[in-house]
């Protein structure tokens, strides 16, 4: 499972950077249409976010766009394993994509905040879709091996630094501040709905004619978000130009090493991510080697989980503040969850113990990252969530060594278990948590209503 489905969106309240022109009022729309944003009756619990047009273009091309990448990414974890053989070289192959933004993430977020998001989301969508469009060639034409899905995987990985806070950052500017939530939730929804129909969709094309049609679904999708974006304009004009690269790094990290809203999500969620969110691994071995399945297996398997991640994000979305103690709770039933799947004896049971396992996982991510928008600034809104990128995303390469060095040496379920205790730390961290956080008049405490 990707870690980059969960999409994000910026804080609670709207900031104008200094210099640019002033709205007549708090969050005013600025040079859009009368229609683009629904207010009222429209804008109530999970969906209210659909009122903005902007939002609903976005959306509708997110949709397709996500359902190629889990159509991809489910083949490429089974081809990897057919060609390979081994747990520990298919986590090696996932790990690599990881890589840049382990190295460079968080610069990516200072370059966000000084280029037009919406002609910069562009550029890198195109290059996500070029990318997937030679490696369908490659696997035309009988070459794509292990060498051309890593070289692939790490020009992946270089467009991701600037493409995830960036869109991250994005998203914000076309709802209001008042459906942030219902935004970050529809976002959580998109992105794991694609986990049902990509892997269902992938397990058939894998079982039936092969994984190279995986690859054109891929391409093909990247379409329909480019062509959404060059449709769109934003609720808000783009803010001011940042601060340089290297001067922007530290100031972000002095800004959330300061406030406990900001560095106990990511705390939590490096500890998580590192050890518990490496299901690109575990699930392809879990089918074939724990059950003695078939590409169907595996996709049955993905797919539990991601249903389980739709109803989890849906039910975070009626939450209007990720207090503490929610973020607690959550890690806390997501080792619970990953300790049953581990005890699992046959794939009836692990699919209902995968099912649950989703709905605790990403409700733990969806809450840090709602955690992270409504208490970040407008002034560090691309460093902020280049931070959230680099503990989320940018763990992957020694998360997913480390999961596949544990399934070589003491198998998948131990690769579980260790998941499980990850989360279970993460939670007790939470749990001992009490000091309030740096006082701020713009941000609202976790732990408060």
């Amino acid at each position: 499972m990707d870690r980059e489905g969960l999409r994000v969106v910026p804080e609670a309240v709207p900031g104008v950077a200094e210099g640019s022109p002033q709205p007549s009022g708090p969050g005013a729309l600025t040079g859009t249409a009368a229609d683009d944003h629904v207010p009222g009756a429209v804008r109530r619990g999970t969906f209210r976010a659909l009122g903005s047009r902007p939002f609903r273009l976005y959306f509708a091309g997110q949709v397709a766009s996500a359902s190629g990448t889990f159509v991809q990414q489910t083949a490429i974890g089974w081809l990897v394993l057919r060609l390979t053989g081994s747990a520990a070289e298919l986590g090696l192959v996932l790990a690599v994509g990881g890589v840049p933004s382990l190295l460079f993430g968080p610069w990516g977020g200072t370059i966000a905040d000084r280029i037009n998001l919406r002609k910069l989301l562009i550029g890198t969508q195109t290059a996500y879709g070029v990318l997937a469009g030679v490696l369908w060639a490659l696997a035309v034409a009988g070459k794509a091996s292990v060498a051309t899905i890593v070289a692939i995987s790490v020009a992946s990985g270089v467009v991701q630094i600037v493409d995830s806070p960036s869109r991250q950052a994005f998203v914000g500017s076309l709802v209001m501040p008042e459906d942030l939530s219902s935004a970050v939730s529809l976002n959580g929804v998109v992105m794991n709905s694609a986990r049902v129909v990509g892997p269902a969709l992938a397990g058939v094309l894998i079982v039936t004619i092969g994984t190279t049609p995986c690859f054109a679904v891929n391409a093909l999708s990247y379409l329909a978000v480019i062509a959404a974006l060059v449709m769109l304009r934003p609720l808000r004009p783009p803010v001011a130009r940042g601060p340089r690269a290297t001067s922007g790094v530290r100031q972000g990290l002095r800004y959330a090493a300061g406030r406990q809203q900001l560095w106990l999500p990511l705390v939590m969620m490096a500890l998580v991510g590192l050890l518990a969110f490496n299901f690109p691994v575990i699930l392809p071995v879990l089918a074939s080697r724990t059950f003695h399945g078939d590409g169907g297996t595996y996709g049955l398997l993905t797919t539990m989980l991601s249903v389980g991640s739709v109803a989890g994000s849906l039910g975070v979305g009626f939450i209007r503040h990720p207090r503490r103690p929610y973020l607690m709770t959550a890690a806390l039933a997501f080792g619970v969850f990953l300790a049953a799947t581990a005890g699992a004896p046959d794939i009836a049971v692990a699919c209902l113990t995968l099912l649950a396992t989703g709905a605790a996982a990403f409700s733990f991510v969806t809450l840090c990252s709602t955690a992270l928008q409504l208490h970040s600034s407008a002034a560090y809104r691309g460093r902020i969530m280049a931070l959230w990128v680099y503990v989320y995303i940018g763990t992957t390469p020694v998360g997913s060594i480390i999961t596949g060095t544990i399934i070589s040496a003491a198998g998948v379920r131990a690769a579980l278990l260790t998941g499980a205790a990850a989360c279970l730390a993460a939670a007790a961290i939470a749990a001992r948590v009490h000091t309030p956080p740096h006082a701020d008049a713009a941000l609202t405490d976790l732990v408060g209503a």
